[in-house]
């Protein structure tokens, strides 16, 4: 069974899971609840009273008790990226990234010019053995050239390249607005944990026998002590937000200025060495041709973007 058939059989049952917890949840003859009562009729013939007590209250708390003042249309978002998310991913898995081939690397050749920098025309792939096209580099890992090359990403255990960019982009995105979001209503939760029990217009003894307000750090450490695992969860999802946050906007960046991580990341080397005394005095005297621009790539911000969501193909030459 390959990773694809594991993935999809565990969408599969967390999407069911999902639904039958939104169709069911606060009805009282719901089959949750059948299935809850006959389990419990079953343990209890083998289990003491005092422990019977025990688990019943624990059920209640965990099954009855609710915490959340939203509405059906917030819990549904996260849902909905979930949906998105998965589509996105699954395109980023089977999509090709612009695989350079025998049968096409003739006609990949002219997609996009050589800068004369980076990439330099006749020079040839030692594994492959195909000549390269400009903006494409060999993964050591998939064994493959890659047109547009950008990096061999791990999560999707694919090649993100000219043809599959686009999706990569909008699957960061949506799993960034999905950590975003069920922050959100996680702090909501809390929020109204906190105005329900009062606690902003309580007040305690301090260690001086003096009656003081219940500030923030006294709100926080009650929370802490009340939800832990909630409050965790919380601070887990926003550090991940922030971090993916900090990964999209990168990678919106290089879109915006048509640029790849692998570009990006051996311009850095080039113009560092451009920045010695006697290279910045000699391109004083000598103006920087045009190949060795920073973006050579750059066509403006909407055909760049344009060039990503809609690669540019490669055109193959009719045969007389």
């Amino acid at each position: 069974m390959d990773f694809l058939t594991l993935f999809g059989i565990y969408v599969g049952v967390v999407l069911t899971c999902i639904f039958l917890v939104c169709k069911y949840s606060g009805q009282q003859h719901s089959p949750f609840n059948k299935l809850l009562n006959y389990v419990t009729k079953v343990i209890a013939l083998f289990t003491p009273q005092w422990l019977q007590r025990f688990s019943q209250s624990t059920l209640h708390r965990l099954f009855h008790q609710r915490e959340m003042d939203t509405t059906l249309t917030s819990l549904s978002v996260p849902y909905i990226l979930l949906v998105v998310k998965t589509f996105l991913f699954y395109r980023c898995i089977k999509t090709d990234p612009g695989t350079v081939t025998k049968s096409k690397f003739s006609s990949q050749l002219h997609v996009y010019s050589y800068d004369g920098r980076l990439f330099h025309p006749g020079v040839s792939c030692p594994t492959c053995q195909l000549v390269k096209p400009a903006r494409s580099k060999h993964c050591r890992v998939c064994d493959r050239c890659v047109q547009r090359f950008d990096h061999h990403c791990v999560w999707v255990n694919n090649c993100i390249g000219a043809q599959n960019t686009h999706y990569f982009l909008l699957y960061l995105f949506s799993v960034c607005l999905m950590a975003g979001d069920i922050a959100l209503l996680t702090g909501d939760m809390l929020l109204h944990a906190v105005l329900r029990s009062g606690l902003l217009r309580a007040s305690y003894i301090d260690d001086y026998g003096q009656q003081q307000p219940a500030g923030p750090l006294f709100v926080v450490q009650h929370l802490f002590l009340t939800f832990p695992r909630i409050v965790f969860m919380l601070g887990f999802l926003v550090f991940v937000f922030f971090l993916l946050a900090g990964y999209a906007l990168f990678h919106s960046y290089l879109g915006i200025v048509n640029q790849t991580s692998n570009e990006w990341y051996k311009s850095r080397g080039y113009f560092c060495q451009h920045c010695h005394p006697a290279a910045i005095a000699d391109h004083l005297c000598n103006p920087v041709p045009d190949h060795s621009k920073r973006y050579y790539y750059s066509r403006g911000l909407l055909r760049n973007l344009g060039e990503i969501f809609f690669p540019p193909q490669a055109v193959r030459k009719k045969d007389n």
